[in-house]
């Protein structure tokens, strides 16, 4: 990306007036400045000036002047500006979104310290940094702020990803810390992400790192989890200044950062997956850049500077031009911005992902975008301004797109549709279909909203031509699939998806209902149609007819209108909806009934309200009335009753008018006392269900509310007495009897006497029960009752009533079972015979009651019900009532009349008498008529009629089946016989077919083949012959076409020679007959690629002349039919056709002839016809061939003089073959071809010849002829180079001999490469160029001092004066002699170089000795890096003292890494020690080394204390005259000579034994150094030290105290410790945790053992001693006073009275225990004790006068 300044929008001033901070709103069209002076400038996007606004202080006694603006930000709508200020106060003004609107403040937060950046993020959360460390954020829909995280540092910067969903503060500590209010699924950390070394002043988060510079000059691009990726360091760059300010590109792709007069790109490439720098934008005077605001779309930067100035820069990778119609903005690789050039619009399109966008394109009638990039497709709508981008893997630019529908792209891509909504980045949904166009799939997204339905998205398409899938593709399931009888050439679902309209090729349109999946057929012979946008009216054509549905859901009810012409749109627009139609050149409108299509639309959206006011402007129709009913129904539903009510009273239907008012009452009345909803009252929900005849529902809605009463109402009112008595009997209802008696009067009174009669059967009054069913003509039921109670059976008069009454009905059967019921059999058969209706369950009664009382009728009954039956046309009935009777003939009748005919079959089997026979041809008959053969066949045999079964199955053309049972019956002879005599008569009958069957079944074929043939049935002959004689069939073939050929049946004897597989006897056939054209046609449909041209050839020889030119004119054949000629040596009939025709082609005749001639070896012909042709050349290449040279050069000399050389170089060629040189070089040379002749010599290996040709007749070529010897030469290995070089020299060629002295390379002759090297060098030296012999030494130079000759080498270089080489030799070779020498006498310049390499020479070779006599420091550093330290400080010691104690701190630093503390103790002790900062901590590390040391504490180790405490003493001294005087190290080490000093006294206090108590108080106040003395040693030796005195309770709570600080030290934690012990005492309780014990574990376990057994003794109080200060004996501080008191020199207790002072400040001593020290010193005369007093004199400024000297 590229920075171009485009204009100044605020010019600079003279003086400091920063810009403090810009912002651009994020709809591009608002830029906001705010200067020095709190003035907000609003500018707009083409950078002009249009509004400006004053910020308000926070309080404003404080004035205008009390705060700075630090940042400011535009809300996500761009309607309000937060801004921040320093007096701790955030303000939001509302700035509208035109311009010159006023402002408002619509929100203030404030805070607890100045504010110093801000962001806003998201629609209501402003995200701000304060001076505290604190990031918060403020709720401008709450109005209240809340803290995000707190830290300590100030917030330097705030920065947020490209997203918005996560931010980034810098603090000035350095620190970056992260934070996400939507990770978006990165699973990146929070918190904490990095430390900078400086405050990141510049931060900026881009999509691939974050970028972070400041200060130090240094930028910086961290990983996602703050790891460094890459450092780009200006910090050597004088002209670079801190950076200021970053800002990132909205793709996430650019960084730019703001200095002095700078700014700097850094663009992000993906392929290397790391930034670069682009070409910074300098710009002199423009000052420090103080802020930087970016636009949204990424197209303009703009900069703030010190001075004021804000300048803006266009932001470009690249512009193009499309189409010339839009402007192409690549503003970063993954963003593009696309202008319409003649509108202005401007659409921004981004990848989400960061991906590179490859090409953008404009399809659609220019309203659509489409971009790619390696794994995304971008798609946008520049009308809506609806962009997506879904996951796309390439497919090498093969998708089809298509834009016919606004809201969704379809795209094909290897037989699959994609649907990608605008706006949307996931694909809507994927199908496999094959099906291409737009008209045969529909989709429709939300295009028309719907209650209760959010996401309404479905697809149509088709799976093939026949069958179409419907998916819900925003649910991801199939609603159904339409198998189709025809194919479907149009389909289009409704917008809301549920009804699908589609026409198949015949020109059908059917309607699919997708929920309820049905199909109606709705118009046929349909030519256009089309659903009415906005609604579901369907508009058709049929013919002459314009067809209307109003109401998609009643397709049978259509409204028509004549048409002249064809329809051919539809448009809706302003209230009117207009068919479009042309009828010849004019174009008519037909408007439709837009009230109708409302209503549509209004039932649709459910706005019933709407729809009722439609419908009440309508005349009532019967299109009218189905959409009341339909409004009616949906009212219902939808429970606005009013609407309902409007719609029966429309409708006719007064009584549930009348029914819904009285309910709309009610509901009314509820509403307006309760204020609900009036159609929840239970009254209403009840009358509701009545409505829907659901009674049991209202009983429910009046049951939950207890009204008893209004159920039992309901169902009177509507004479459901029994429901209503039900409920009361339920309830207990008291009006119970009179509802009973209300209900039987009731009935009475409407003649409702069954009814009745149940009601008294119920109250069990059963004779009134029997009254009432016979007054209402129901005996039948009367007599159920009556035959059910036994008391009612013994009333002979009720029986005989209703006997009486069931005969008088003909109810003889329940007449029978009453006469039986009451035992009067007689009376009951005559009944059952008397109706002689002999009804299944009456003539069972009979037979049954016969069977019981009267045995002996029972047959003649079942024979007689029998005929009765029969009488009544029922015959399979009365075939059992004949078996039981046995009359097996009258059965067998029946079963046939009845078509029973296996229940005829199965009587005939069990027939034990012949008498049956007659029966079985009639059945057989009936089983052959029906064709089941296999059945009649056995009936036929088995009455005998065989023959009968044989006419039978050959009058079916079974003759297999007749052959058969014929031969089962006849011989093979007579059955032969008699088939072929019938097959002759069905020949003779015409019957061939069934005279074939015949005698196929014979097994003569041969027969059946001659009788087709003999009538010329040659189809059959063939059909025959194939499944007979397979192997004759195409010699069949070919003997039927040559007797067909014969009787000039051409055309079949054409077909019977191609199924033959003959086509050439056919195209003969047709020659021979002279029909042409016939064979023509057949050759060209059977005879292959040349066949046809072949007889066309034929025909038009045959013509002859200007026919046979016609001929193949005709064809277009005639250059092929010449061509053809003349390749079958017809050369007369070619040059007839040629010279007819194409008189261009004779030469080519003439060539051929010649070429045939030159075959015949007919030479002089052919050379006659060659000339012809104009081809001497091919004479002269045809006597060459044969070398007859005399011919050839006679040809060329005549005929072609350019073929002269081309004789003679074939001439000689012959003659190189033949050895003879002299020849052919002449010949060659005659012919002006020397090269040919160095060619010929070259491959003969005579290049003493080739030469000398090259260098008189092709000098220019000589040096390439010698380049290539030379190859030959190096090919033949060193002898040859040798050889070759020693040529070139005698030649004079020096410096191609030198080439080739230096090409000599053999490691097995090193003498030979060397003496071909010194004579390369030799020969250059005196004849080469002075160049050129400088290359030549500076290659053989090297080359000799490999093989070791350094001085050869050195003498070269000399000869050229070539100094430094000539010295590097000699270096090499060690010869440093003659190197010095070298340099001194010639060029003294190099002596520090030689004395240089000398001396690394030494060190690389250890000799260290001889290189300290050239440089010192690098013999020290060559012994310090061997380990000679003893060598390395003894040679230093000779040096001066800085470089001796240089390698002292060496050697100890070596020393204490191997543990060897006591060796540095004694290294300084011997050499001192220097007041060096750089050796403190050598010092330190001594000292504590020396004081974990074990068992160091006895007399004999006072000489290792007394060198610490004497080494310390000079290192304090030293420091006291140096810089470091009084400095926290001084006194650091003042200490550590102090417990030195204890240490040396304590050890000179053991060697005497009148001193045990003052090396045990020694031991003791040791114990207040144990931040430095390792605290178990400590308190282990005071407690051993009290215990050796009897200091019994000390040693008691010190050793105890020691075994605590083990266990802690063996957990490595002392917190638990208790200190409780030494309160108010100056022993620390804060001291380091030793890593390991100092004592051994026996002497801790022996330790462990003491302490128990002196705990268990209970004599020694756990109390240290006190003296009179009430405080610890050994504390320097007074536990009540505080005061401190100095400690003694000799045993380190407090002097407090008795004192002894010294003359150096600080320096006291208890004169008690300075008297004891004095006097064992003098009695003892111990040289320790006299050490400490010298000692003391030393420390203490002198001993006090006590007459003591040191002897």
């Amino acid at each position: 990306m590229q920075l171009k300044h485009l204009k100044t929008l605020l010019t600079p001033q003279e003086g400091a007036a920063k810009v403090t901070c810009m912002t651009w709103a994020p709809n591009n069209g608002k830029f906001a400045v705010c200067t020095v002076d709190r003035v907000v400038l609003l500018y707009d996007e083409q950078g002009e000036k249009r509004d400006k606004f004053s910020t308000k202080p926070a309080d404003s006694k404080y004035g205008k002047k009390s705060y700075v603006v630090k940042a400011m930000a535009f809300s996500p709508d761009s309607t309000k500006i937060a801004i921040a200020q320093t007096d701790n106060i955030i303000y939001v003004y509302k700035i509208g979104e035109e311009w010159g609107e006023k402002k408002v403040i619509c929100n203030k937060f404030v805070q607890t310290s100045a504010l110093t950046c801000l962001l806003w993020p998201a629609e209501h959360a402003i995200v701000f940094g304060l001076a505290e460390g604190k990031v918060r954020l403020a709720n401008t829909k709450t109005n209240k702020s809340s803290t995000v995280y707190g830290t300590d540092s100030y917030v330097v910067s705030l920065t947020s990803n490209v997203s918005g969903k996560g931010m980034l503060s810098g603090h000035a500590d350095g620190t970056v810390v992260r934070y996400f209010f939507d990770d978006e699924g990165s699973g990146d950390s929070q918190g904490k992400l990095l430390t900078h070394p400086c405050p990141p002043y510049a931060l900026a988060w881009a999509s691939n790192s974050i970028i972070v510079a400041g200060c130090d000059k240094k930028i910086v691009a961290y990983g996602r989890e703050g790891h460094i990726l890459q450092m780009f360091d200006y910090s050597g760059d004088r002209s670079e200044k801190e950076f200021t300010v970053a800002a990132t590109s909205p793709s996430g792709q650019s960084v730019v950062i703001g200095s002095y007069d700078r700014l700097r790109v850094f663009n992000w490439g993906p392929r290397k997956g790391a930034w670069d720098e682009a070409s910074p934008k300098e710009i002199p005077n423009l000052y420090t850049i103080t802020a930087l605001a970016w636009k949204k779309d990424g197209s303009r930067l703009c900069a703030g500077t010190l001075c004021g100035g804000v300048e803006q820069f266009d932001c470009c990778l690249r512009r193009s031009i499309y189409k010339n119609k839009f402007e192409m903005t690549f503003v970063g690789l993954s963003q593009v911005i696309v202008k319409n050039l003649s509108t202005g619009m401007r659409v921004v399109l981004k990848s989400h992902y960061g991906y590179e966008i490859d090409e953008v394109k404009i399809m659609g009638k220019d309203r659509y975008l489409v971009a790619h990039t390696s794994d995304t497709l971008l798609l946008g709508d520049l009308v809506s301004n609806k962009l997506s981008e879904v996951a796309w893997q390439g497919s090498g630019g093969n998708e089809k797109f298509f834009f016919e529908n606004e809201t969704v792209c379809m795209i094909f891509n290897a037989g699959e549709l994609t649907l990608v909504e605008y706006g949307s980045n996931e694909i809507l949904g994927s199908v496999r279909t094959e099906f291409m166009n737009p008209h045969l799939i529909s989709v429709r997204l939300n295009e028309r909203k719907q209650r209760g339905v959010e996401d309404n998205k479905k697809l149509a398409y088709l799976i093939d031509i026949k069958t179409i899938a419907i998916v819900d593709v925003a649910a991801g399931y199939n609603l159904g699939t339409i198998n189709h009888d025809s194919k479907i050439d149009w389909l289009e679902l409704n917008e809301t998806g549920r009804k699908l309209l589609f026409r198949d090729k015949k020109l059908r349109l059917h309607l699919h209902d997708i929920e309820s999946s049905v199909k109606a057929t709705m118009l046929s012979f349909c030519s256009y149609v089309q659903w009415v946008p906005a609604s579901d009216v369907v508009v058709a054509q049929n013919r002459g007819n314009l067809c209307v549905w109003y109401n998609i859901d009643s397709p049978e009810r259509v409204t028509m209108f004549p048409l002249r012409g064809d329809v051919v749109d539809l448009e809706r627009s302003n209230g009117k909806t207009e068919v479009i139609v042309t009828e010849g050149v004019n174009t008519v409108s037909y408007t439709l009934d837009e009230g109708l299509i409302e209503f549509g639309t209004a039932i649709d959206d459910e706005d019933y309200y709407r729809a009722t006011a439609f419908l009440e402007t309508l005349e009532m129709s019967s299109e009218t009335e189905a959409m009341w009913k339909t409004l009616s129904k949906l009212s219902l539903e939808a429970r606005q009753l009013h609407i309902a009510e409007r719609c029966f009273a429309a409708l006719g239907d007064v009584s549930k008018a009348r029914f819904l008012n009285e309910t709309n009452k009610i509901a009314d009345q509820v509403s307006k006392e309760s204020g609900g909803d009036g159609t929840e009252f239970y009254q209403v929900k009840a009358r509701l269900a009545m409505l829907e005849k659901n009674y049991k529902l209202a009983e429910m809605y009046f049951m939950e509310q207890n009204a008893i009463d209004e159920v039992m109402e309901m169902y009177q009112e509507l004479h459901m007495w029994d429901d209503c008595i039900a409920v009361a009997e339920a309830k207990g209802h008291p009006e119970l009897d009179n509802l009973r008696r209300s209900y039987y009067q009731w009935l009475m009174e409407t003649n409702q006497e069954e009814k009745a009669g149940e009601v008294k059967e119920g109250e069990q009054d059963y004779t009134a029960a029997i009254n009432l069913y016979l007054k209402a003509g129901l005996p039948a039921k009367a007599a159920r009752l009556a035959m059910s109670r036994e008391e009612l059976v013994s009333n002979n008069d009720i029986i005989n009533r209703i006997a009486a009454a069931l005969i008088k009905g003909e109810f003889y059967e329940r007449a029978g079972d009453l006469f039986e019921r009451i035992r009067n059999n007689q009376r009951a058969l005559d009944c059952y015979r008397k109706g002689n209706a002999f009804r299944k369950e009456c003539i069972a009664h009979c037979t049954d009651l016969a069977r019981m009382a009267f045995p002996a009728d029972v047959v003649k009954l079942e024979e007689a019900w029998g005929d009765y039956l029969v009488q009544q046309k029922q015959m399979d009935a009365a075939i059992n009532h004949y078996i039981e009777a046995g009359c097996s003939s009258k059965a067998i009748e029946a079963a046939i009349g009845a078509r029973q005919w296996k229940k005829a079959v199965h009587i005939l089997e069990l027939q034990e008498d012949r008498s049956g026979g007659k029966y079985f041809l009639k059945i057989a008959q009936h089983y052959a008529s029906i064709q089941e053969y296999e059945v009649a066949e056995p009936l036929f045999v088995k009455g005998g009629y065989i023959k009968d079964a044989i006419e039978m199955y050959t009058v079916a053309g079974r003759w297999e089946q007749a052959h058969k049972l014929a031969a089962e019956c006849m011989t093979p002879e007579d059955l032969s016989a008699l088939y072929i005599s019938r097959a002759q008569n069905l020949e003779a009958e015409g019957k061939h077919k069934e005279a074939e069957r015949l005698f196929v079944t014979v097994e003569e074929p041969d027969l059946a083949i001659t009788m087709y043939k003999k009538n010329r049935m040659f189809d059959d002959v063939i059909r025959l012959v194939a499944k007979h004689h397979p192997d004759l069939l195409a010699e069949t073939h070919l003997h039927l076409a040559k007797e067909l050929e014969t009787e000039s049946r051409f055309s079949e004897a054409e077909y019977h020679y191609m199924e033959g597989q003959d086509w050439k006897a056919a195209v003969n056939m047709y020659r021979v007959s002279e029909l042409w054209e016939e064979a023509y046609r057949v050759a060209k449909s059977h005879g292959g690629t040349s066949a046809h041209k072949q007889v066309a050839y034929l025909w038009a020889k045959s013509l002859g002349g200007e026919a046979a030119v016609k001929l193949l004119n005709k064809f277009g054949l005639l250059e092929t039919a010449i061509d053809f000629a003349a390749d079958n040596y017809s050369f007369d009939f070619a040059f007839e056709l040629a010279r007819l025709s194409t008189k261009n082609k004779i030469p080519e005749i003439h060539l051929k002839k010649a070429m045939f001639l030159e075959d015949e070896g007919k030479f002089a012909e052919a050379e006659t016809e060659f000339i012809k042709a104009g081809k001497p050349k091919e004479a002269v290449l045809m006597y060459v061939h044969n070398q007859e040279w005399a011919g050839a050069l006679r040809v060329a000399e005549a005929n072609d003089p350019d073929s002269v050389s081309d004789v003679l170089v074939g001439q000689a060629r012959f003659c190189f073959e033949q050895k003879d040189f002299q020849k052919a070089e002449a010949f060659l040379l005659r012919a002006q071809r020397p090269e040919m002749a160095i060619k010929y010599y070259k491959d003969a290996d005579m290049w003493s010849d080739a030469m000398r040709i090259c260098k008189e007749y092709l000098p220019t070529k000589l040096s390439v002829l010698q380049e290539e010897y030379e190859k030959e030469a190096t090919k033949k290995g060193v002898e040859g180079m040798v050889e070759q070089a020693k040529e070139w020299e005698q030649s004079g060629e020096y410096s191609r001999a030198v080439e080739f002295y230096l090409k000599v390379k053999d490691s097995t002759n090193v003498p030979l490469m060397e003496k071909c090297w010194m004579k390369a060098a030799e020969l250059a030296i005196k004849f080469l160029t002075q160049e050129r012999a400088v290359d030549v030494i500076q290659t053989v130079g090297p080359r000799l001092t490999q093989l070791r000759k350094y001085s050869a080498a050195a003498e070269l270089y000399l000869n050229l004066d070539l100094i430094k080489e000539a010295i590097d030799a000699f270096i090499e070779g060690e010869e440093w002699n003659k190197a010095k020498r070298v340099a001194k006498e010639l060029d003294p310049r190099f002596e520090d170089y030689v004395d240089q390499r000398y001396k690394e020479h030494l060190k690389n070779q250890g000799k260290a000795d001889s290189l300290v006599g050239v440089d010192v420091i690098a013999a020290l550093d060559l012994y310090a890096e061997r380990g000679q330290w003893e060598k390395c400080i003894e040679t230093a010691s000779k040096q001066n003292y800085k470089i001796l104690h240089k390698y002292v701190a060496l050697y100890a630093t070596h020393l204490i890494k191997e543990g060897n503390a006591e060796k540095v103790l004694s290294l300084y002790s011997q050499h001192g020690a220097p007041a060096n900062p750089q050796n403190f901590n050598i010092y330190k590390r001594m000292f504590l080394d020396l004081l974990c040391l074990l068992g160091r504490d006895g007399a004999e180790c006072y000489r290792m204390w007394a060198d610490l405490r004497d080494v310390l003493i000079l290192l304090c001294e030293n420091m006291t005259k140096s810089s470091e005087a009084n400095s926290p190290a001084h006194e650091e080490f003042e200490q550590m000579l102090l417990v030195s000093h204890y240490y040396a006294t304590r050890s000179a206090a053991k060697g005497v034994d009148q001193l045990a108590s003052v090396a045990a108080k020694l031991s003791i106040s040791l114990l207040r150094h144990t931040e430095l003395i390792p605290a178990d040693k400590a308190f282990y030796e005071a407690g051993m030290a009290a215990r050796t005195v009897g200091w019994e309770n000390m040693a008691f709570i010190f050793l105890n105290h020691f075994l605590d600080l083990s266990d802690g030290i063996d957990e490595g934690n002392l917190d638990t410790l208790d200190h409780s012990d030494f309160q108010d005492t100056d022993i620390p309780f804060e001291v380091p945790v030793p890593a390991k014990l100092h004592v051994t574990e026996a002497q801790r376990e022996e330790i462990r053992d003491w302490v128990l057994a002196v705990s268990m003794d209970q004599r020694v109080e756990q109390v240290l001693p006190k003296d009179e200060r009430d405080t610890y004996e050994a504390s320097l501080l007074a536990a009540n006073t505080g005061i401190r008191s100095l400690p003694c020199v000799i045993t380190g207790y407090p002097v407090l009275r008795n004192k002894i002072e010294f003359k150096g400040p600080g320096k006291a001593a208890n004169k008690e225990d300075w008297n004891k020290f004095l006097m064992a010193t003098k009695t003892t005369h111990s040289p320790e004790c006299q050490d400490v007093l010298k000692f003391l004199s030393q420390w203490c400024g002198g001993l006090p006068a006590s007459g003591y000297s040191f002897h």
